[in-house]
C-alpha cells in the first residue's frame, strides 16, 4: 500500500472538520441517482498511481463504456502525494468525483462523516457475491459495506538475491527467522557491501508496527475502536527502529528522512542499494523493475509461534454518498471487480483480485513478478491468522505520528521509552480514545 505523506495526512484531517456537517446533509437527502436513468450519464472516476496504473485503468475504462453505451467515465488521477489533499478539497466543496479510490483507513474516516454511499442502496448494479468474505469485511464500517476491495496485499519482505550473492550472505530461512536474524543478516550485508548499499532499505516503519504487535498477541486497533498496543510493545518498536540505523544494518537517521516519501522507484531497493525491504507485495512490479533484479519475497520474521501477518485489501472503491448517479457508479465498479476484460487488462496492479473467478482469469497471464506475488499471496491466505480491525476515525493521522515520533527516536532527541509514551499520548488524543 502506497506510503501517504505527513503534509497530505495533516491537511486530509484539517478538511474533515470542514466537512464534519457533511453527514448531516447527505442522511436527510438521498442520491437522484435512485430514479430510472433514460439518457447518457458521465460519472468521475478517481484514482492514484504511476502512468502505468493510469494507462491500465483507462484501457478497462474504455471496455466499460463498450459494454455501457450510456455511461461515460471521466477520470481524475494523479501522484498519491497530492491525492487526499485533493479529496479532501473536492468533498469540503461538495464536488467529489462519484468512485473514489481509497485505501487504509479512509473509508472508515470519510463513512463516518457520511461522505460515502451505503452500498446496500445499489446491491442491484453491484454484485458482491463473488467476493472472499475477508475481502468484504476489510470494505465495512460497522457492519455496512462502504468499500469494495480491489484485490488483497500483504507485507512481506522483498529481498534482492543479487545484493545477498555479491555479500556473500545466505538467503535467510523464512519459516523459521527471527528479528534478531533478519537484524544480523541485515547488518552482514550492509558490512560486506559497497558504500551506500544497505542490508535492508529502511527501519521500521508504521505498517510494521501492527505485525510487530500482533506477533506479541496485541494489534494496532481493537474491534472498538480503541489502541490495542501495550507501551512495552511500541518501546521495543522504537527500540529496534533504533538499533536497525545505529548498527548500519540500515541507513543513517539522515538518510532515512531523505527517503521517507520518495516513489517506490526511488528507494533504496529500487536502486538495487538494499539485501531487504520491508514493505507491501504490491509494490514487487514496481521494485523489480526500477531495480532490473529479479526480487523475492519471503515472509516476515517473528512469525512463529504467533502469526502477526494478515491479508490487506490494497485498495477500496467507493461511491460518493452525494452521487447523482449510483447506479452508474456501482455498475463501474462491479465491471472493475467483476469482468474477465477488466481483470485482464489490470492483473495485480490493485493487488491480487479478490474474486476467485478473475484469479483464475489472469493466472496465465501473471508477469513472473506477478505471479510470485500470487503465489505468495495464496500461502498467506492458508495461515491461521488473527482478524484485523479496520481503524476508528482519526486513524489516518496515527501513521504520521509515527513516522514523526519515530524520527525523533533516530536523531537521539526522544529515547524509546519517552518515545512510547508519547506516541501512546498523542495517537490517543488522534482517535478520540
Amino acid at each position: 500500500m502506497a506510503r501517504k505523506s505527513p503534509r497530505s495526512i495533516r491537511k486530509s484531517i484539517a478538511f474533515f472538520t470542514a466537512v464534519g456537517l457533511l453527514g448531516l446533509t447527505t442522511a436527510c437527502s438521498s442520491p437522484s441517482s435512485n430514479q430510472p436513468e433514460d439518457g447518457p450519464v458521465e460519472i468521475r472516476f478517481s484514482w492514484w498511481g504511476n502512468a502505468t496504473r493510469a494507462e491500465l485503468t483507462n484501457k478497462a475504462i474504455k471496455e466499460f463504456e463498450a459494454a455501457n453505451p450510456n455511461i461515460k467515465v471521466k477520470p481524475e488521477y494523479g501522484d498519491i502525494g497530492g491525492y487526499f489533499d485533493k479529496l479532501a478539497t473536492q468533498v469540503a466543496a461538495n464536488d467529489a468525483p462519484d468512485v473514489i479510490t481509497m485505501g487504509g483507513a479512509y473509508p472508515a474516516e470519510y463513512a463516518n462523516r457520511g461522505a460515502l454511499l451505503d452500498l446496500s442502496k445499489v446491491e442491484g448494479p453491484l454484485d458482491l457475491s463473488r467476493m472472499d468474505q475477508g475481502a468484504l469485511e476489510n470494505g465495512q464500517v460497522q457492519g455496512k459495506q462502504y468499500g469494495v476491495s480491489t484485490g488483497a496485499n500483504a507485507l512481506a519482505i522483498v529481498v534482492n538475491p543479487a545484493v545477498f550473492q555479491a555479500a556473500g550472505v545466505a538467503l535467510p530461512d523464512d519459516s523459521k527467522w527471527s528479528w534478531d536474524d533478519f537484524a544480523k543478516t541485515a547488518e552482514d550485508i550492509t558490512a560486506k557491501s559497497p558504500k551506500g548499499t544497505y542490508g535492508t532499505a529502511t527501519v521500521l516503519t508504521h505498517d510494521s508496527l501492527d505485525a510487530f504487535a500482533r506477533q506479541r498477541g496485541e494489534s494496532l486497533y481493537t474491534q472498538d475502536g480503541q489502541l490495542g498496543l501495550s507501551k512495552e510493545t511500541v518501546q521495543d518498536y522504537f527500540d529496534f527502529s533504533v538499533k536497525l540505523s545505529e548498527s548500519g544494518a540500515a541507513p543513517s537517521a539522515s538518510e532515512t528522512v531523505e527517503k521517507l516519501n520518495v516513489s517506490t522507484e526511488q528507494t533504496l531497493m529500487g536502486m538495487g542499494q538494499a539485501g531487504m525491504m520491508l514493505t507491501w507485495t504490491n509494490s514487487l512490479t514496481a521494485l523489480s523493475k526500477a531495480s532490473g533484479a529479479e526480487l523475492k519475497l519471503l515472509k516476515l520474521p517473528g512469525e512463529t509461534p504467533t502469526p502477526g501477518i494478515w491479508l490487506q485489501s490494497s485498495q477500496f472503491y467507493t461511491i460518493s454518498a452525494r452521487s447523482k448517479h449510483t447506479d452508474a457508479a456501482a455498475k463501474l465498479v462491479s465491471f472493475l471487480v467483476n469482468n474477465e476484460a477488466a481483470a485482464k487488462i489490470i492483473q495485480s496492479d490493485r493487488g491480487v483480485p479478490s474474486n476467485s473467478g478473475m484469479r483464475t482469469a489472469i493466472q496465465d497471464l501473471l508477469t513472473p513478478q506477478g505471479k510470485v506475488e500470487a503465489a505468495y499471496i495464496d500461502q498467506i491466505g492458508k495461515m491461521d491468522f488473527a482478524p484485523t480491525f479496520i481503524g476508528p476515525t482519526g486513524s489516518t493521522a496515527v501513521s504520521e505520528i509515527t513516522a514523526r515520533i519515530n524520527t525523533e527516536v533516530l536523531f537521539k532527541r526522544l529515547s524509546p521509552e519517552k518515545a512510547a509514551e508519547q506516541w501512546l499520548s498523542e495517537s490517543k488524543a488522534a482517535i478520540g480514545k
